[in-house]
């Protein structure tokens, strides 16, 4: 396809087209107007005019009579430039004017008429095109009063002259602007179009180019490349999923299928192969739990529609999860208390909200501090709310992490030396985090002195925003 077929099928310029042709209609619809306006002012002077003209021409028949009247048509025949005069008798013979092949003018009822006439000036004649104004007198005379209408044609030549070549110059300059504002569009959609074609071709790293001027398709591109970039976040988050669990599921495995083997062939009474058969559930209980926490990181990841999100309030999911895990943290020897937890509503998935927060506190249960008679300092779980977000946090008295580390430890499967003695796979902060972004919030781990201090920051409900602090 040539450039200038190329260009023609554009969208801009069939626009600019349509533009074109609508202004053109309307700017023939507004010299349109303009000459009837104009046609009708002439012709109400000329009206006026030829009125004055008759009403004086009456007043010298009143004063004088016909023979008086003829007189003055004869002499204002010779001197009014575009005037033309005729008065008949009864018989309709003329009896003086200007006017001559007038037709069957005298027939006519009194009143206004268009005709053609041959008009006799200084010995020479012309044929003219006149408004007339017909005039019964006493004793059955007819005067004829007109006005050629050379100003009305002239304006009518002058005004369709004016309107074809109006028409020209929009046609030409219309389809001038057309091809540069048309190419000029094109332009930055061909560059778009060829950095898709080299993404398509593999370069993921490629973005589409934004010119920074911010019109619709700097918009459209820095759009496009957000997507790209989730695109690309999530291809780089199943790839690594992928990896960890090549990495991370092949020792458990290993040591499930080892420990069936030994138990094939070692085991002698129905005891110990009841043993057996419980440490592979146990196995395959803790291989279930980290494919369940993948599969939900994995949903949290790939968002959700609004639709299915609802007004919740974070302090009774709250409170609900901390009563499930009062047992739990008193075997461990821990004691949870719910510090401030004031009204806050959010927008969100209760089921995913609830398991963010019973993470929170399981990794304060396993790595807080128990009590005991030095220190007695419990976990303490707050709600603090603000003019637009909510923050819940989960404080413990462990031997806290790192601030090297506290971003590394929101990744899947990473777990710190200090901590792989512990039960666990890795993935509970990374399923938190993948919750906090999927309703559009944060999770940050700071230093409690000592401890860890978990904080949960999520975006409170329209109707609630703004309506503390």
């Amino acid at each position: 396809m040539t450039g200038f077929a190329k260009l023609i099928r554009t969208t801009a310029f069939r626009l600019l087209v349509t533009y074109l042709l609508v202004f053109m209609v309307f700017a023939a619809a507004l010299v349109a107007y303009i000459a009837w306006n104009t046609r009708r002012v002439l012709e109400n002077q000329l009206n006026e005019t030829i009125e004055t003209e008759i009403n004086s021409l009456a007043e010298q028949y009143r004063l004088g009579g016909p023979r008086r009247l003829a007189g003055t048509i004869e002499q204002r025949s010779r001197q009014a430039r575009g005037f033309f005069y005729l008065l008949t008798d009864p018989r309709g013979e003329t009896m003086a004017g200007n006017a001559v092949d007038i037709g069957s003018i005298v027939g006519r009822q009194p009143g206004w008429h268009e005709l053609s006439y041959t008009r006799t000036e200084e010995g020479t004649s012309e044929h003219a095109f006149a408004r007339v104004r017909l005039f019964k007198l006493p004793n059955n005379l007819t005067l004829v009063v007109g006005h050629d209408l050379d100003d009305r044609q002239r304006m009518r030549m002058v005004l369709r002259s004016s309107m074809a070549m109006s028409v020209a110059l929009v046609l030409v300059l219309g389809g001038i602007g057309a091809l540069v504002v048309t190419r000029r569009v094109l332009r930055p959609v061909d560059n778009m179009t060829d950095a898709a074609s080299r993404i398509m071709a593999g370069n993921l790293s490629e973005r589409l180019p934004v010119r920074g001027v911010g019109d619709e398709l700097d918009r459209l591109a820095s759009h496009l490349n957000l997507m790209l970039n989730r695109i690309n976040d999530l291809m780089t988050g199943l790839k690594d999923v992928s990896n960890n669990i090549a990495h991370d599921l092949r020792t458990p495995l290993t040591r499930l299928r080892a420990g069936a083997e030994e138990a094939l062939r070692t085991a002698r009474t129905p005891e110990e192969l009841r043993a057996a058969l419980e440490r592979t559930i146990e196995d395959s209980d803790t291989l279930i739990k980290i494919f369940n926490a993948l599969l939900m990181i994995a949903r949290a990841e790939a968002g959700a529609s609004p639709g299915s999100m609802t007004d919740l309030d974070l302090s009774t999911i709250l409170a609900d999860v901390a009563e499930l895990y009062e047992p739990v943290a008193e075997e461990a020897g821990m004691r949870l208390v719910l510090g401030e937890t004031p009204p806050a509503a959010v927008k969100g998935h209760r089921e995913l909200l609830g398991q963010a927060i019973a993470n929170l506190i399981d990794n304060a249960v396993k790595y807080g501090k128990p009590l005991d008679a030095a220190t007695g300092e419990p976990i303490v779980i707050t709600v603090d709310v603000g003019s637009s977000t909510v923050d819940l946090s989960v404080a413990d008295r462990g031997p806290g992490i790192p601030a090297a580390d506290r971003e590394r430890v929101l990744g899947r499967f990473v777990r710190l030396e200090e901590s792989r003695a512990r039960p666990g796979s890795g993935l509970g902060l990374s399923l938190v985090a993948a919750i906090a972004h999927l309703h559009g919030g944060t999770i940050r781990l700071e230093d409690n002195g000592p401890g860890v201090k978990a904080v949960l920051s999520l975006p409170l409900a329209k109707g609630m925003a703004g309506a503390t602090g």
